[in-house]
């Protein structure tokens, strides 16, 4: 096995191949919101529920690492930018391939704009890194939104397939991006993609509206999800991710995973 394939599957469940991704880099846009001012604890619990891996900053890894419980697959993002920036959507570097590896990584992450005025740069900086991955054996997860000032709608299903074949034809490993709004829709964008697809969560919301999210996807060829904030801000994340989880590994229904939810 390649060195991307054993790791792979330390982010991924081995049997299903799919996987719940809980990201938790929110400190760096957004600073200590809710659900993440004790990071370790914020890792604990979505990893209690069986989330397969999170997703932050150099933070994460240096504050937020835990001495026992159970594993959990850890994806070093590389690129930011801040919610007070002049422009929100320009994401730059801020790691590199080799630190991540040095800091015990699984994977790495790259968030690109498609649609943004520095989408040049972050396309530079998003097939630059998946060469750098190739090289050293380091899956690459791409977040592909279509955000600029001339997107009417993020989740058009025309914009959606382009930027998650982008980051596959670029060389990501695994593509997340936003959900279209319907399983038929949201199958043109994992058809088109030969890499898996795993949808985001997008803003806070109730929990049945987050686990049709889910299920939805899942019915459009989704590998699995990568949802933050309805995760780790949740009254009990630890449930919801177990919840979310046998939605992505077991195909339970939205009405069976909150009967696990609210017991």
């Amino acid at each position: 096995m390649s060195g991307k394939e054993i790791r792979l599957e330390r982010i991924m469940n081995r049997n299903t191949k799919k996987t719940v991704i809980v990201p938790m880099d929110h400190g760096v846009t957004n600073g200590p919101i809710q659900g993440l001012i004790d990071m370790s604890q914020a890792v604990n619990l979505v990893a209690d529920g069986g989330a397969n891996a999170v997703i932050g900053h150099v933070g994460l890894a240096l504050y937020g690492h835990r001495q026992g419980g159970r594993d959990i697959g850890l994806i070093l993002h590389l690129s930011a930018s801040t919610s007070i920036s002049p422009d929100p959507n320009e994401k730059v570097l801020v790691n590199s391939v080799t630190n991540a590896l040095r800091m015990g990584a699984d994977a790495v992450s790259m968030h690109v704009n498609i649609g943004a005025e520095s989408e040049a740069r972050m396309l530079s900086d998003l097939g630059n890194v998946a060469i750098e991955c190739m090289e050293w054996g380091m899956p690459l997860l791409a977040m592909m939104y279509p955000r600029g000032k001339d997107i009417k709608k993020e989740n058009d299903v025309d914009q959606v397939k382009l930027a998650a074949r982008v980051a596959a034809e670029l060389g990501a490993d695994i593509v997340k991006t936003v959900y279209t709004g319907d399983p038929e829709s949201f199958r043109e964008v994992t058809r088109g993609c030969p890499v898996p697809v795993v949808v985001a969560g997008g803003s806070k919301t109730d929990d049945r509206t987050t686990l049709e999210l889910i299920e939805g996807a899942m019915a459009g060829g989704a590998a699995g999800i990568s949802i933050g904030r309805n995760a780790f801000q949740h009254r009990t994340p630890d449930k919801f991710v177990r919840a979310a989880a046998c939605i992505v590994h077991q195909n339970m229904s939205v009405t069976e995973a909150l009967k696990i939810l609210n017991s």
